[in-house]
């Protein structure tokens, strides 16, 4: 049995254009779909819900598609779905976040705790409709960064567009080079060449993907400003969040938060291993 792309729906416009992007993505994997409303009372749960498959049903008439009703807090709902699924998609915000926010609060805690890949939806209609036709995958130092690879190596092959692959490095005085501060909880390595770490994250994944066009760019510099310039023409940002030993959930870290509130397409954060 094939596991599903779930999507959270609430109705909201942010939620609607999370609900385009994984009809779409449903269909291009060739998954099934599942929409996810989670709410404490049933009063309008039914109507959301029953909105939203119609017009998933009138974009995609063919694609498999299950909807539900869950009685739970959205995060914790998402979460519990997301550990039997290809990926969880949500909308940047949602209907009960603040005006203020950058990104809505169940988003963030979804895309912190949860065991699958998550998906938020954002940035302009142009990088949500695919019209860049190129996915961004941001490489780190830890070798887990070979997870968000895997998850961007299909995407890019069934949009059938090119894979850039980015990792940034810093300079310190005195030092030739040295790789860019890594989290205090991830299992420390010893240094290695800017391009021999993308050659090492990229070699399993790329290696088995004969028709994929990927391209690898080294800069030195601010992680966050490299990836965040590199996703203005793309249709998706991947990036892995490492888990923290000890604890449940992802350590997102700063660079991750800045890409999640500040990334101008759709973002993908992938658990590494």
């Amino acid at each position: 049995m094939t596991i599903p792309l779930v999507v959270g729906v609430d109705g909201s416009r942010a939620g609607l254009q999370a609900l385009d992007w994984a009809v779409d993505e449903a269909v291009r994997h060739g998954v099934p779909l599942h929409l996810l409303h989670a709410a404490a009372g049933e009063s309008e749960a039914s109507e959301v819900i029953a909105t939203a498959a119609l017009h998933a049903e009138e974009r995609a008439p063919y694609m498999p598609l299950t909807s539900e009703v869950v009685q739970d807090d959205p995060d914790a709902a998402l979460i519990d779905r997301g550990r039997n699924a290809f990926a969880l998609v949500l909308g940047s915000r949602g209907l009960g976040d603040l005006a203020g926010m950058l990104l809505g609060a169940v988003s963030l805690a979804v895309t912190a705790r949860a065991d699958c890949p998550v998906v938020v939806v954002r940035g302009a209609e142009e990088s949500r409709q695919a019209r860049f036709a190129r996915i961004v995958v941001g490489v780190d130092e830890d070798e887990g960064s070979g997870t968000a690879v895997s998850f961007a190596c299909p995407g890019a092959r069934v949009r059938r567009c090119p894979l850039l692959a980015v990792h940034t490095w810093t300079r310190r005085p005195g030092r030739l080079a040295v790789a860019p501060p890594r989290n205090r909880y991830a299992p420390q390595t010893s240094w290695r060449p800017p391009a021999a770490v993308l050659d090492d994250a990229l070699r399993e994944a790329v290696g088995s993907s004969k028709d994929s066009v990927v391209t690898r760019r080294v800069i030195e510099g601010p992680a966050r400003r490299a990836l965040l310039d590199a996703a203005a023409q793309a249709d998706l940002l991947v990036v892995g969040a490492r888990r923290r030993q000890g604890h449940t959930g992802l350590q997102l870290g700063l660079v991750n938060h800045a890409r999640l509130h500040h990334a101008p397409c759709p973002v993908a954060v992938v658990p590494q291993i």
